[in-house]
This record gives C-alpha cells, sequence and structure tokens, in this order.
C-alpha cells in the first residue's frame, strides 16, 4: 500500500509512464489503484513515428503489470522531499533528472 499511497498523491500531476513495449505515454494521472493500474488523460506519446495508432488516443488506461518506468514531476523526486524514499526500493521509476522525456 506504500506505492498505491504515494501514486495516488500524484493524481492530477502530468507524469510519463515507459512502457514495456518501448512505448512512452505523457500524460495526466487521473487514477491509480491497488493494483497501480493508471488511467492518463491528455496523453501524448513521445514518438507518435513510431506509434502511430496511438495518434488519435486522448485517454488510455494502463496495466501496472505492463509498467517499465514512471517519470515524475521535477518538483516530486528531490532528494529532501520524505515520500521520495521509497523510491530507491522500487527499481521501475526514474530518478535522473536528465533523463526525463518531453512530450
Amino acid at each position: 500500500m506504500l506505492f498505491f499511497s504515494f501514486f495516488k498523491s500524484l493524481v492530477g500531476q502530468d507524469v510519463v509512464v515507459e512502457l514495456k513495449n518501448d512505448l512512452s505515454i505523457c500524460g495526466t494521472l487521473h487514477s491509480v489503484d491497488q493494483y497501480l493500474n493508471m488511467k492518463l488523460t491528455d496523453i501524448s506519446v513521445a514518438e507518435p513515428e513510431k506509434f502511430p495508432q496511438m495518434h488519435a488516443v486522448k485517454n488510455c488506461f494502463i496495466r501496472g503489470s505492463v509498467v517499465r518506468y514512471v517519470q515524475l514531476p521535477a518538483d516530486r523526486h528531490r532528494p529532501g522531499n520524505d515520500e521520495t524514499k521509497i523510491f530507491f526500493l522500487l527499481p521501475s521509476i526514474s530518478l535522473t533528472d536528465n533523463s526525463i522525456l518531453q512530450c
């Protein structure tokens, strides 16, 4: 429940979700459940030429088991935040500013 609580606190924030099939989706986190399934709104794809079928999609549901990384807004993963201590235990979270995708 620790990770669920943290992701629940990100609702309304812009995130980038990289899937195991190399698709990176940028969007606003609308909701998350206990399985870390996510609903994103106002999405865009980092590489639209590689995934043209995603061009018309504006909202999506992402199953938690297909997520490779979740990139957070820059102000959410500063070393001083108590919430970020859990991310050193979670290998699927990106912590480096220079690796954040811009959509």
